[in-house]
């Protein structure tokens, strides 16, 4: 096995999608190492989010000749911009998903090879794989079968990303990383909503709690992310990023809980009469032309079974996760807390 550098110090760095859930620990994590970070992104990211060395790039990763200042003199582009997953998207979406994802990974690549960039880090999900069966875990050789627009076209992206090779020697250019579900301060989506509604106490769990899903901390997939960047065994592999375990959905609703300095849920409601009302609620709204704020769409995706094993990035990289379910929420809750304090202070 080929043994990785020690870090990024005195290299350049290009990152996309840097104002999402990981962008923010990862350019964080790169600037103190002592790597030079350049994000590109459509609008300047917010104050104070970023260090104040990071260098930005106004670009679209749709046209490919914006990226391309952002690529100049860079040795690792850390491509995290995408199009998010939404519950229920309409295929009136597609297009956009796959300009965003696809053709936009597509640009980010040839862009990288034409500026001679060294590594290509490629975000993807373990969306991809769709919901586990039989009680058995994914893992990098499992046949992908993604189920929504978001998965369909990281999917797709994946291929693009590692079909481009490295310029001048025929060796591939990029990396695959299948991230868990990422939690941390700067998460957004379920996981936000989830919480939120444990905090206020409005969150009733369907089913027995029995479903397994795999998550990951922000900051662990930073580390995971530079791993890649460095190591000489990455070029063209894909990888599962988690946090070394499968969780069930009741010992997810625990760790949150216990952040929250609050009881875990003990009432789990009926998933068979849930799903029904669920519907009813659909084709009631639908009549008035409204949204029912249930339906079965997210039933399903409360009842979802989707467990990954990460044990090859562990093997072959030498990545050992940092941050456990329980830590992890912890953490999360404190930094949200503190950003919610000191947000109310300035105002």
């Amino acid at each position: 096995m080929s043994q990785p550098a020690t870090n990024l110090r005195g290299q350049s760095a290009l990152v996309t999608g840097a104002t999402g859930a990981v962008g923010p620990s990862l350019v964080h994590r790169l600037i103190g190492e002592g790597c030079k970070v350049r994000v590109l992104s459509r609008r300047p990211p917010a104050a104070g989010l970023l260090p104040d060395e990071t260098e930005f790039i106004q670009g679209d990763i749709t046209l490919a000749e914006s990226i391309v200042p952002g690529a100049e003199n860079v040795d690792v582009v850390f491509h995290l911009a995408s199009k998010l997953h939404i519950n229920s998207p309409s295929e009136d979406l597609r297009a956009e998903y796959e300009r965003v994802n696809i053709q936009g990974t597509r640009n980010v690549v040839q862009v990288a090879q034409d500026a001679g960039v060294r590594r290509v880090v490629y975000f993807s999900t373990i969306s991809v794989y769709g919901p586990s069966a039989d009680g058995k875990a994914f893992d990098e050789d499992s046949v992908l079968n993604p189920q929504e627009l978001y998965a369909e076209t990281k999917a797709e992206a994946e291929s693009v990303a590692l079909a481009q090779t490295l310029a001048g020697s025929g060796k591939p250019l990029s990396v695959v990383l299948r991230l868990a579900a990422v939690y941390g301060p700067h998460m957004k989506g379920n996981y936000v909503r989830l919480m939120n509604s444990l905090k206020k106490g409005w969150f009733f769990p369907v089913g027995d709690g029995s479903n397994r899903r795999t998550l990951v901390y922000e900051g662990d997939v930073a580390c995971a992310a530079i791993l890649a960047a460095i190591h000489d065994g990455a070029s063209g592999q894909v990888f599962n990023v988690t946090d070394g375990n499968i969780h069930t959905f009741r010992d997810i609703l625990a760790a949150i809980s216990v952040g929250l300095q609050r009881r875990a849920p003990s009432l789990y409601l009926p998933a068979c009469p849930v799903r029904l009302a669920a519907g009813l609620a659909e084709a009631a709204f639908r009549c008035v032309g409204k949204r029912p704020f249930i339906n079965r769409s997210l039933v399903d995706k409360l009842l979802e079974d989707l467990a990954v094993n990460s044990e090859k990035f562990q093997r072959e990289l030498g990545f050992t996760p940092q941050t456990g379910l329980t830590l992890g929420w912890q953490r999360c809750i404190q930094e949200l807390n503190r950003s919610e304090k000191n947000q109310t202070c300035s105002s």
